[in-house]
């Protein structure tokens, strides 16, 4: 697992390009992740009045210790991805508006209005958001502690880091279960934790169940994970027989789900029951001219390379809107 991180990548970027209120774009970015960053290349490219609003330049990335999964670039730190997707855009000249807070999102008169925390208001034709989402966390002592040390929240993502080592997956549900079923193709060992019930589907609990590399507990709460320089195990809760003892493991993925966020826009756009927003084929949301990609839409599997995608989707419907659309001048 790479551990080269660079702590001076989330200070603000040196682009020259500054993010006019005075105008009216064609199409503004809410957030700066994979997503905003693509749909914001695909934007400028096709010769829209483009711009991004980001709260955190690089997102989730900035939580990656290793990307290996992105086509055509092998083991690059998350950090080192975002810094050549931040490069390509400054290439361009795109203005970023850069650790603003946006606060308020409405149409008015065909046009977006979008108000950041200083009270500034930005206008666009169409706009996108891309504010992804946030890791369930467990809230255990040691989970910040060795995040990226063994803590890690994708085993999709990050399985191949952990292989022939023992790891623990903490969860019950859909996903905890895949989870299990995909790490124990390449892992040593997978201990499966899970506070309560299994609520996963029949189906992926009997292939756990029936794999010999698989170890399940339940009713088995995580009190604390503990490590050294790196995670070396957990402290555990048997609450069938009141006990505590530790489970050894070179790491753990915590799979309880996400955490969209998209709060600001619940009274915007429609929703689904996991508070993700909907959007169609071509990434537009309930409301016209507005689209949403990456990790806050319902986008089945959270992965890079798929929101990037996305975001392009989103950023060549915004130019076919405005192209079939009296939009405000």
């Amino acid at each position: 697992m790479s551990l080269n991180f660079n702590f001076n990548f989330t200070q603000p970027s040196q682009n020259k390009a500054k993010l006019n209120p005075e105008i009216i774009h064609d199409f503004l970015v809410i957030g700066g992740g994979p997503a905003g960053f693509n749909a914001t290349l695909y934007a400028k490219r096709k010769g829209l009045v483009t711009g991004m609003i980001a709260k955190r330049i690089g997102g989730q990335l900035l939580n990656t210790s290793s990307v290996d999964n992105y086509l055509g670039i092998k083991d690059i730190s998350g950090e080192g991805l975002m810094e050549q997707f931040l490069d390509h855009i400054h290439q361009l000249e795109v203005p970023i508006l850069e650790e603003v807070e946006v606060t308020r999102v409405e149409k008015v008169n065909d046009l977006f209005e979008i108000t950041v925390n200083n009270q500034t208001v930005f206008k666009s034709k169409t706009a996108m958001i891309a504010t992804g989402s946030n890791p369930r966390k467990l809230g255990v002592e040691g989970e910040q502690e060795y995040s990226n040390r063994g803590v890690a929240y994708c085993a999709i993502c990050d399985a191949p880091l952990f292989a022939n080592k023992e790891v623990i997956i903490a969860g019950g549900g859909n996903s905890a279960v895949e989870a299990a079923i995909d790490v124990a193709k390449v892992a040593s060992k997978v201990t499966v934790v899970h506070r309560s019930e299994f609520r996963a589907d029949q189906i992926l609990l009997d292939q756990m169940m029936s794999n010999p590399n698989i170890t399940v507990f339940k009713q088995t709460q995580i009190l604390r994970i503990v490590g050294d320089v790196k995670m070396t195990g957990i402290e555990v809760l048997d609450k069938s027989s009141n006990e505590t003892r530790m489970i050894n493991a070179d790491g753990i993925f915590i799979e309880i789900g996400n955490i969209p966020s998209s709060d600001l826009f619940s009274d915007l756009v429609q929703l689904n029951e996991q508070r993700e927003i909907v959007v169609d084929s071509k990434n537009m949301t309930s409301v016209p001219g507005l689209f949403a990609a990456g990790d806050v839409t319902q986008v089945a599997y959270k992965q890079i390379i798929i929101s990037v995608a996305d975001g392009a989707k989103a950023a060549l419907a915004a130019n076919e809107y405005i192209n079939h659309h009296n939009t405000s001048k």
